[in-house]
């Protein structure tokens, strides 16, 4: 029953505005080319702040910055329950999210996928935020400088995903 409902729900959506547009006498494949366009601009303002920060993780990664940062703080996060093998996608997930998910599945083709490590990763990559990848790109395509006030709380929602998220692993696994 659900497969044949997830089925229907696009074409059904898409039905359903196009019968509204009509209902409210709009020019609907006007403004969907107009709304096309607006996104094609957006994209190309973008374009910038995406190389910035694939450069930055790129940099982040092979410098060799992320393993001198994990190691450290290993011993630590190991009591609390998370293993240092998760501390890298821990640390690239507010970057972005292709890298962590890139960590991710290194971790996950290096370990066993049932470990409670893989299972951990996992959860932290689906509860946290790509925070500075979403300040710097949406932030900056709009032209908003002053994101001090969101920095911190996307900080702080990250920090609460991957404590929810080591709890979570706990409980389960």
């Amino acid at each position: 029953m659900l497969n044949k409902i997830s089925t229907l729900i696009l074409p059904l959506l898409i039905l359903i505005i196009l019968t509204w547009g009509m209902v409210k006498k709009q020019p609907v494949y006007e403004n969907f080319i107009d709304g096309a366009k607006d996104g094609f601009d957006v994209a190309i303002k973008i374009i910038p702040y995406l190389v910035a920060i694939i450069f930055a993780v790129t940099l982040f990664r092979a410098s060799g910055l992320l393993e001198f940062i994990t190691a450290p703080i290993a011993s630590i996060t190991a009591n609390i329950g998370m293993p240092a093998d998760v501390l890298p996608v821990v640390l690239t997930r507010p970057l972005s999210g292709s890298a962590a998910l890139g960590l991710f599945s290194e971790l996950a083709s290096r370990l066993n996928p049932d470990s409670y490590t893989v299972k951990l990763a996992a959860i932290i990559v689906g509860s946290s935020e790509t925070t500075f990848y979403v300040l710097s790109v949406y932030f900056g395509s709009v032209g908003i400088t002053k994101f001090r006030y969101a920095l911190l709380t996307g900080l702080i929602a990250d920090a609460a995903g991957i404590i929810a998220a080591v709890a979570a692993a706990r409980f389960f696994f």
